[in-house]
């Protein structure tokens, strides 16, 4: 993919949860099975990274769990980040925090003011890294950040698995691109919450998910799939270092 492609699909996203970031967040006020499956198995100390937190219902869920560790979580878009903050600026400031940061930007991983987390965690935030490229990159820049016992844990969305949700698919032309621009895997949805918005959505597949560990030394630890009415709109997988 042409990097003048991957800066419109970023900015398509960015536009996107700049201006829904209300009704988006309204949408996400309990977290996927897949995730509460993940928070049961974790370290109960550890210094977590979530890449891509959202609007802190992960972080809430920590606290009402009494986790013992630290959290940190990132998000591009400063609109999630306040109602996430909001929620938790007088909870526990010191060993959670949020911080805006964008994953498709060069430096991020330099900028987490010495903090070094042992598990990263990533649900639902690779599938709107546009271009192969870039991804292997975000990835690579993941497993330095770790230690050698770290754990990679993330889920990427698939909306392939419900008739519904591929009724959302949109033609690129919408957005002012072509099919020829994008790879294979890339879609375009809408959204219809609250007004009529358009994202950028990659679509895993096992063998890419594969590739990407391989490319990037990490070693599938785990794989299962979760949420959605039909259990399986979330693909999860928790990577080691080789």
């Amino acid at each position: 993919m042409l990097s003048e492609t991957a800066a419109r699909l970023i900015d398509l996203n960015r536009q996107f949860y700049q201006t829904f970031a209300l009704q988006f967040s309204a949408t996400r006020q309990r977290l996927q099975p897949g995730v509460q499956r993940v928070l049961d198995n974790l370290p109960s100390a550890a210094r977590l990274l979530d890449l891509g937190c959202g609007n802190g219902e992960l972080a809430r869920e920590l606290l009402r769990r009494n986790y013992q560790g630290s959290y940190l979580g990132l998000d591009f878009s400063q609109e999630l980040l306040i109602q996430a903050s909001a929620a938790l600026a007088e909870s526990e400031p010191g060993r959670f925090r949020f911080q805006q940061s964008d994953l498709t930007a060069s430096g991020w991983e330099e900028n987490l003011g010495g903090y070094q987390p042992q598990v990263i965690l990533a649900f639902a935030a690779l599938h709107h890294i546009p271009g192969s490229q870039l991804r292997l990159d975000v990835l690579g820049k993941v497993h330095r950040l770790l230690p050698v016992d770290g754990q990679f844990i993330f889920s990427v969305w698939q909306f392939l698995n419900s008739p519904r949700l591929k009724e959302r698919i949109q033609p690129w032309e919408a957005a002012g691109l072509e099919a020829a621009q994008v790879e294979d895997g890339d879609y375009l949805l809408d959204w219809r919450q609250g007004g009529h918005g358009l994202r950028y959505v990659h679509h895993f597949s096992q063998e890419e998910l594969d590739d990407l560990a391989r490319h990037t030394g990490f070693a599938i630890h785990s794989t299962f799939l979760s949420d959605g009415e039909n259990g399986k709109l979330g693909l999860y997988q928790v990577w080691t270092l080789c």
